[in-house]
């Protein structure tokens, strides 16, 4: 089963709520199917014009390489190389650090969820409120 409208709003809204709770500066929440096409994108009011696409890189990356994009990014910091090759084959899409979280119903990979605006590690926190918000996981188990 696919990743509903519904489903993707409601995790963008209490992702965006999770950072109106912190006090966080105006973020920006993509998120995306399974497939890497885009759901749902929400700006704030006051975020800056380019939070969009460095939310939609962080839940791409994260489809695109099965994890999330803190994992990848941790992975991948001793290998340079790699790293470019990834980003030069993505076309830049990619962005790998925390704030893009894998989204999962059951065992099943509905899509992701990306979030720009504050602290990496902030970002990512209202992206896991978002999903439990919306009744998915951030993990297969």
């Amino acid at each position: 089963m696919e990743l509903t409208l519904a489903e993707a709003e409601r995790l963008a809204d209490a992702a965006l709520g999770e950072g109106r709770k912190q006090g966080l500066p105006p973020l920006c929440v993509a998120v995306l199917d399974a497939g890497g096409h885009l759901k749902v994108v929400k700006r704030e009011d006051g975020a800056s014009f380019f939070r969009a696409e460095v939310a939609i890189g962080k839940a791409w990356g994260a489809l695109a390489m099965g994890e999330s994009s803190r994992h990848l990014g941790e992975r991948l910091k001793d290998r340079p190389a790699f790293l470019g090759a990834l980003s030069d084959l993505a076309q830049g899409k990619m962005v790998p650090v925390a704030g893009g979280v894998l989204a999962w119903r059951g065992g099943e990979l509905v899509g992701a969820v990306g979030i720009s605006g504050a602290t990496s590690d902030q970002d990512e926190a209202c992206a896991l409120a978002g999903l439990a918000a919306a009744g998915l996981s951030p993990s297969k188990g």
